[in-house]
């Protein structure tokens, strides 16, 4: 029991979200100072013995909460930083504008693939941030 409950806690640190073991959506929480624009990534990765279809549209949107700028919240799939038949990820840009814990909520949608069949997804995630003053931020990045 407790095996798995540090794994969920992991997971769930972590941004990733896995249905039915088919892909994973993932980011990674991001510390930044105040004001200062930083980047997080948003990976889809397909697993399984399914990929990505490059034909069909493959969509990011979020709605930050307060405290939130996003240079786009609505991507697509020309916003990729990078794609591949088994993995895709976004380079989403933000501005934290106060101290302190910051969400963000968002749906990706996108289609997997095997030789037999496709199927569209559409999974939401929660990306979380966290807004310091910039020598807070710069100590903790060194850890």
């Amino acid at each position: 029991m407790r095996s798995l409950l540090a794994c969920v806690t992991l997971l769930l640190a972590s941004g990733a979200q896995a249905a039915d073991g088919t892909y994973e959506v993932s980011s990674v929480p991001v510390i930044a100072a105040v004001g200062i624009p930083t980047k997080v990534g948003v990976t889809i990765r397909a697993k399984g013995g399914w990929h990505l279809n490059h034909d069909a549209p493959l969509t990011l949107k979020l709605t930050p909460s307060a405290g939130v700028r996003i240079d786009k919240p609505h991507m697509s799939r020309a916003d990729l930083a990078s794609s591949s038949d088994s993995a895709a990820r976004f380079d989403v840009r933000l501005v934290l504008a106060n101290p302190g814990k910051k969400t963000i909520e968002g749906e990706t949608r996108f289609v997997l693939c095997q030789k037999e069949a496709c199927r569209p997804i559409k999974e939401k995630l929660t990306l979380n941030a966290e807004a310091t003053a910039p020598a807070k931020a710069a100590k903790k990045r060194k850890k």
